[in-house]
């Protein structure tokens, strides 16, 4: 019979999230967690079988952090546009989850319009931008591709104290970048 474990996996997880919010995920180890829950390392593989496993729901707890991000934005007007702020609020708010979820160096590198299709929202957001502002699927897209290019690069500033950057000023550019490609596209469309 296996030994009880000491500790449930929810305890395990929060314990190893927190690790990675301060430090990164670089710094999640077997002794680091087993220290943190104030133990050795031994109860953490009673519910685990391994270290890799403990990484994939770190990962997993971190994605669920960030679709709340997500879902918030998604309930604001315009729902694209506080998408995209609750993005760069995420890697404001969460610097490191950030860095593992949408900065890690990846096995299979991908091009953007299939790593944007991965999104649990993507078509949510792409259907925002269709009602809101009257525009095809494949225009809505495109001014999708673009802006989270471009969010993605504030975020990024962000989350690694590149750049500081205040609410005002994101809101600003986000109008910006948004309004000149959405009239950059009506005026291909109508010439």
């Amino acid at each position: 019979m296996p030994p009880k474990a000491k500790f449930t996996r929810d305890e395990i997880v929060q314990t190893a999230l927190g690790i990675v919010q301060e430090n990164g995920i670089e710094s999640l180890s077997a002794r680091a967690l087993g220290a943190r829950l104030d133990s050795s390392a031994r109860p953490v593989f009673t519910v685990f079988q391994n270290m890799e496993e403990v990484q994939q729901a770190v990962l997993n707890a971190a994605r669920n952090k960030y679709n709340e991000y997500t879902r918030k934005g998604l309930s604001q007007t315009p729902a694209f546009k506080g998408a995209g702020e609750q993005y760069i609020q995420f890697a404001k708010d969460e610097p490191k989850l950030f860095q593992l979820l949408f900065m890690s160096e990846k096995f299979d590198t991908m091009t953007v319009d299939n790593r944007l299709a991965l999104d649990n929202y993507y078509e949510r957001i792409i259907l925002s931008i269709q009602t809101q502002y009257g525009v095809s699927r494949n225009i809505a897209n495109t001014l999708y591709r673009h802006l989270w290019i471009y969010t993605h690069g504030i975020a990024t500033l962000i989350a690694t104290k590149v750049c500081i950057f205040t609410d005002g000023e994101i809101d600003t550019m986000l109008t910006e970048i948004f309004i000149g490609m959405l009239k950059n596209m009506s005026d291909e469309k109508g010439a």
